[in-house]
């Protein structure tokens, strides 16, 4: 074992995590989720989201035997979703291919579905003992300050070379106290800021230590100010149920319930009477700007403008892909961040009074019908179905909705 391995084990075996939830078991299922959940997220908000989601899906035979809804209501709020439908594509070719087996080599478990390099070394040391290198955001920092390199870790020349050095510096035997070693390294001591150089095992030979250059390395991402995009969301309300809309599989937020949405011009509050009607069999009875709010993804931000608008039955359109919320249940709905907290604004304040638009009806009664409706009623983790009104009640809404130590990017 050379000497960077033999720090960092020695260095593991007396400071190093040994206490979470994914650690301790060979198990390569209960790894493989741990690393895919790890990836772009803080340790402290992973933990319950696993401990929950083994709960309901113990082995890769009941993640795989799960409808999409059911896991992205398990994984509603931890974010970064495609790596929910990768997990369950992946457990699904498991079964339906490998007979529900992991492959054992690093080379074979980066062809499955959403596993990238990093992570493919990271379960096959763990599970198998194989000799594989990682090379997740918090090991690249390690080896960038350790050896002193330069240039931005995203370009593929200096990742090339950071793979070179981790592969280099794997010792021959003992790779899992190792990898975990080197993880727990960089998410305690050899953090972004304020690295705790005077702790640390590899300090003696560390370069950035050595040159006082900590802050330099790595060299940062090239500063590019995120594209600002505008939307409105249609905050369809229905005495106090508010209607929701199922995104696409694929894109922002893909397979989840959220308002319904539209691109908007800068300043601008779309007129939504023409779609609510034509897509929704709606008619509009009053409505109000709401105040706009921001919300950043990796690569844009998003300018966000609801608008409340107060509706009533117009036909028997059938809307697919469409069930109605109670505001009651926000709560436990599986909904992206930004929009169940709009909900929960907009279900907290003191309803304001509503305008009534030209030529709107109420209901003869003076209610909405939605105080009239039945609430036993499917899920939202059912498929939507088609109703007299082309929506339905939800009774039973989709609930809830870093590393060992460090937040990460996906790997690819």
């Amino acid at each position: 074992m050379g000497w960077f391995a033999d720090r960092i084990v020695t260095w593991q075996r007396a400071h190093g995590r040994h206490d979470l939830p994914w650690q301790g078991t060979r198990d390569p299922y209960r790894i493989w989720v741990s690393e895919i959940m790890l990836q772009q997220t803080q340790v402290a908000a992973v933990i319950p989201y696993y401990l929950r989601f083994l709960a309901r899906f113990p082995d890769v035979g009941a993640l795989a035997a799960a409808s999409q809804e059911e896991v992205l209501r398990e994984w509603s709020g931890l974010g970064y979703y495609s790596r929910a439908r990768n997990l369950h594509a992946c457990a699904r070719h498991l079964v339906d291919e490998l007979r529900g087996e992991f492959p054992r080599t690093a080379n074979a478990l980066a062809g499955l579905p959403g596993v990238g390099r990093s992570t493919a070394g990271a379960i096959a040391a763990f599970a198998f003992g194989a000799r594989a290198a990682i090379l997740d955001g918090n090991v690249k920092r390690v080896l960038c300050r350790f050896a002193g390199v330069e240039g931005f870790p995203g370009v593929a020349a200096t990742e090339r070379l950071l793979w070179a050095i981790a592969e280099r510096e794997l010792p021959a035997r003992g790779v899992g106290p190792y990898t975990q070693g080197l993880m727990d390294l960089g998410a305690t001591l050899c953090t972004r800021t304020r690295p705790r150089c005077t702790s640390c095992p590899l300090a003696p030979r560390c370069i950035a230590a050595a040159s006082g250059r900590t802050a330099e390395l790595p060299t940062p991402r090239p500063r590019r100010e995120p594209p600002l995009r505008h939307a409105t969301m249609l905050i369809l309300r229905r005495g106090d149920e508010v209607l929701l809309e199922k995104r696409p599989p694929t894109g922002i937020w893909g397979g989840l319930w959220s308002l319904p949405e539209s691109a908007a011009t800068p300043g601008a509050v779309e007129e939504p009477s023409a779609r609510t009607a034509s897509h929704f069999g709606l008619v509009e009875h009053a409505r109000r700007a709401l105040a706009p709010f921001e919300h950043a993804f990796t690569h844009f931000r998003l300018r966000v403008q609801p608008l409340l608008v107060e509706v009533g039955i117009a036909g028997a359109r059938d809307a697919v892909g469409t069930l109605w919320l109670p505001l009651a249940e926000v709560d436990a709905a599986a909904l992206p961040r930004p929009v169940k907290s709009l909900l929960q604004r907009l279900r907290d304040e003191a309803a304001p009074p509503a305008f009534t638009a030209p030529g709107a009806v109420p209901d003869s009664d003076g209610r909405s019908r939605a105080a009239r409706a039945d609430r036993t009623v499917p899920s939202a983790s059912a498929s939507p179905s088609r109703g007299s009104a082309g929506t339905r009640s939800a009774g039973s809404t989709p609930s809830s909705p870093s590393r060992r130590g460090r937040a990460r990017p996906p790997s690819g």
